[in-house]
């Protein structure tokens, strides 16, 4: 069936704007645009039967929307709702409810925004105190930041635990470490034709402009798949070029050229 209404999770860019040009991001290339309400509902309302998991995130800031909160809300009506942020607006949503997890970057941290790190912490400690009662926090530090061993010490000071690799820090709160990887960018230096993935298989992405993309790496959207304030879901599931590049995964072969210059799974 090509149809998948199991689909475990998609991302939903309602903003490319960011409050931060962070040396390890791609960097957003696209006119900066908030998604209005109207259009938000209609992806709410085109999704219903495809995921039970949005994360209002592939680049940009969702804390800078001015209706987060109302978007969260509107969402959680039928979905579970997952914030990927820097952390740097986070007392923006201090009293909403209705957030399923909360993926902090503090690896996003950089004195070159005029606050301390002390600061910064804390108005995240701030928030997440009372969050973690109905939310699960998790911090992330992916990028071997100036900070990270400051940062860490701060937590282990805060929850009062050794850290050294992923930890539960308390209930409902946790702390990720990965490594960096290799934006996909065809102008890059890395090439693999062979590879799986997991990208529509168990996840989509779409753009603030409603380009449907494969995964939210393609930040571009170059592997244009469709636009969900157009198209139907199930006809974009359905397209040619969707179940050329899903059924190129699951023989370990990449169809599309920007996914031969994408090493996420493999750093």
């Amino acid at each position: 069936m090509l149809y998948n209404k199991g689909m475990k999770k998609i991302y939903v860019e309602i903003t490319n704007k960011c409050n931060l040009s962070c040396e390890f991001c791609i960097q957003n290339k696209r006119n900066s645009i908030f998604m209005n309400k109207n259009n938000f509902e209609i992806v709410l309302d085109k999704l219903k039967n495809t995921t039970k998991y949005l994360y209002l995130h592939v680049l940009g800031e969702p804390l800078l929307h001015p209706k987060i909160n109302e978007f969260i809300n509107l969402a959680s009506k039928n979905y579970f709702v997952n914030i990927t942020t820097n952390g740097y607006l986070i007392k923006r949503i201090i009293d909403n409810k209705n957030i399923r997890q909360i993926n902090i970057s503090l690896h996003s941290y950089n004195a070159k925004y005029n606050k301390s790190l002390n600061n910064y912490l804390q108005d995240i400690f701030d928030v997440t105190d009372i969050l973690k009662k109905y939310t699960y926090i998790n911090y992330r530090i992916w990028v071997n930041s100036l900070y990270k061993d400051e940062i860490i010490k701060v937590l282990e000071q805060k929850y009062n635990k050794s850290i050294k690799e992923h930890t539960k820090l308390e209930n409902n709160v946790y702390i990720d470490f990965d490594s960096c990887f290799i934006w996909p960018n065809i102008n890059n230096t890395y090439y693999n034709e062979m590879g799986n993935c997991y990208a529509l298989k168990d996840h989509l992405g779409i753009l603030v402009d409603g380009t449907v993309v494969p995964c939210c790496l393609d930040s571009e959207g170059i592997i244009n798949l469709g636009n969900i304030f157009k198209d139907d879901i199930k006809d974009i599931i359905k397209s040619d070029r969707y179940q050329n590049m899903l059924n190129g995964f699951k023989n370990k072969k990449k169809i599309e050229e920007l996914c031969k210059h994408c090493n996420f799974l493999n750093r």
